[in-house]
């Protein structure tokens, strides 16, 4: 307490209470967080009581990790603690998972023994916002479906709802994904083929093939292709005729082969591949059998 009896405390006599420094509790008051109640005779600042519980509500919130601008703010009521402490949540997890990103980078680096330059280019790719990452789908699927109205719209909806994004905890080959299909959708060779794809979905669905139909179509290319391949039978085999009649009956061999070319094919595999390991999951593509279709297909066509 000061000696004149007024029962107000120095600076000096609040850091032997606090266990503050005088230096940083000179500094909070003069950023105007702790604004002394009276000046002594000698022009000291000094404090009361309440001070010192407002110091003390200052240094929690200041080792919670907010700024001075928000300290002051709830002190003079502008906001309370909560929101201030919700705010604060928000803005650490987005460090977090940027920190995240940042750790799931630098492993897949290590653990590959990446050149600098692959490395700039992969944290470049990995730390995109996710405002940006949409940007990129939304732009890879207005331009598959631009123009084509009759195209399924649980398709169109279902790639918008693509997980293009990193998981908040990437693992390395999550981030490795990323970076790949990141550059797959931006490549012209490959948007061209998913256009093609887009547009016999948009063809079949304007002579309104029933619905329910490619579903069947896809269920039953796997069972008898998958039969043929237990047996060992070449695509070319003359056997093989039977298995396309079984699965194609009278259709156009030749528009058949042009679909199937269009939905499947490696680049296109690796695509569903890449997004099934940034969803963490393993979903069966069946390439190899429509790939034995593909392949039966092509030596009637062209040969």
């Amino acid at each position: 307490m000061t000696e004149d009896g007024t029962g107000l405390l120095t600076i000096g006599e609040l850091a032997r209470i606090t266990g503050l420094t005088v230096r940083t509790i000179r500094y909070w008051s003069d950023e105007g967080a702790l604004p002394p109640v009276a000046r002594s005779t000698g022009g000291y600042r000094l404090y009361d009581a309440a001070s010192v519980a407002r110091l003390e509500l200052i240094r929690t919130l200041r080792e919670l990790g907010l700024g001075l601008a928000d300290v002051r703010r709830v002190l003079a009521g502008e906001r309370t603690v909560a929101e201030v402490a919700a705010a604060h949540v928000a803005a650490l997890d987005a460090q977090i998972r940027s920190l995240k990103v940042t750790r799931a980078v630098l492993s897949t680096v290590a653990r590959r023994g990446s050149s600098a330059e692959e490395m700039t280019l992969m944290n470049k790719l990995a730390r995109l916002s996710a405002a940006e990452r949409r940007r990129i789908m939304e732009e890879f699927v207005e331009e598959m479906f631009h123009g084509l109205d009759t195209a399924d719209p649980e398709i169109r909806e279902r790639m918008r709802r693509t997980a293009m994004d990193l998981p908040e905890d990437p693992t390395p080959e999550q981030v490795d994904a990323w970076v790949e299909l990141a550059e797959l959708v931006r490549d012209p060779e490959f948007r061209a083929r998913m256009r093609s794809a887009a547009e016999f979905n948009a063809a079949d669905r304007g002579h309104e093939t029933p619905a329910g139909a490619s579903m069947w179509f896809a269920k039953r290319l796997v069972q008898l292709a998958g039969q043929a391949l237990e047996r060992g039978l070449a695509p070319e085999a003359p056997e093989a005729d039977e298995v396309l009649d079984d699965l194609l009956g009278n259709a156009d061999h030749a528009a058949v082969l042009a679909r199937l070319e269009a939905s499947h094919n490696t680049r296109l595999a690796r695509y569903r591949e890449l997004l099934a390991t940034l969803k963490g999951t393993s979903a069966p593509t069946y390439e190899t059998e429509f790939a034995w279709v593909i392949a039966a297909l092509r030596a009637r066509v062209n040969g």
